[in-house]
């Protein structure tokens, strides 16, 4: 696990991008997951003004709120296409996004999880993270080994989701979320975090114990993960300084 703590969340957002765009330079065919909500807003739109190509990018979204239409402003779909799809030359059938409405809930996660397959898998997986470790929606004391599935979002969650929606009581009760052990099986996985909300998740996250109560420490097993962080959220590493250090004396070939 690699911690990039940088001076601002701008600052930070851009080393994100650069990974980013390195991956599509090297594979114009990477298959991407991607993350919503507040977070990745700076990336997407330094993605967008770096003019990447994107014409043979495929996509996967982490997860969906159930019962919202496609069209409904706080829908993912409608997020995605909004803050980077329509603004990038991505070919709309290569973009996937979890189906909300779909009539069997477990039978479109079964397929969510063959389509991820049939592709060879995510290169690269965008994170955000909870106030309480959430990754996806995938709540304290998720399996870790956990699949696509249906999860009743916790009361934290929707309290911290409730500006998107102008009250707690408009945010839904479920959605779909890629599982722990899918988001593990990319083959790399980029979290962002900022503000000092995230600063106990990320401390609980990067150097506390592996457990279901903080489910983005189990990122702490996977080969390739990259932490982008502020000053902020960054703030309870008792190792900060440290990994500052280790970034700024990484070799030419390994830096960003």
């Amino acid at each position: 696990m690699e911690i990039v703590i940088q001076p601002t969340a701008k600052a930070a957002t851009s080393v994100a991008a650069r990974i980013i765009a390195r991956l599509l330079q090297e594979k114009p065919s990477a298959v991407l997951g991607l993350a919503t909500g507040s977070t990745p807003l700076l990336l997407y739109r330094e993605l967008i003004r770096m003019k990447l190509d994107w014409s043979k990018v495929k996509t996967f979204n982490l997860d969906e709120y159930i019962g919202l239409a496609p069209t409904h402003p706080q829908s993912y779909r409608s997020f995605m296409w909004e803050n980077l799809f329509r603004h990038v030359n991505i070919t709309k059938k290569n973009v996937h996004i979890p189906d909300g409405q779909a009539k069997d809930i477990p039978k479109f996660c079964a397929k969510y999880e063959q389509q991820i397959r049939a592709t060879g898998g995510i290169d690269l997986q965008v994170l955000g993270i909870g106030t309480d470790g959430h990754i996806g929606f995938n709540e304290p004391t998720s399996s870790l080994a956990s699949r696509t599935r249906i999860k009743t979002l916790t009361m934290q969650t929707r309290e911290d989701n409730a500006r998107f929606f102008g009250g707690k009581d408009q945010v839904p009760h479920h959605c779909i979320t890629m599982g722990i052990g899918t988001i593990m099986e990319a083959r790399q996985n980029l979290l962002l975090a900022f503000g000092a909300n995230k600063a106990r998740a990320i401390a609980e996250a990067v150097e506390g114990p592996i457990t279901a109560f903080n489910p983005a420490s189990v990122l702490q097993l996977h080969p390739t993960v990259k932490v982008c962080l502020d000053p902020s959220s960054a703030s309870l590493l008792k190792r900060a300084d440290y990994y500052r250090w280790v970034y700024a004396n990484k070799p030419a070939w390994q830096q960003f």
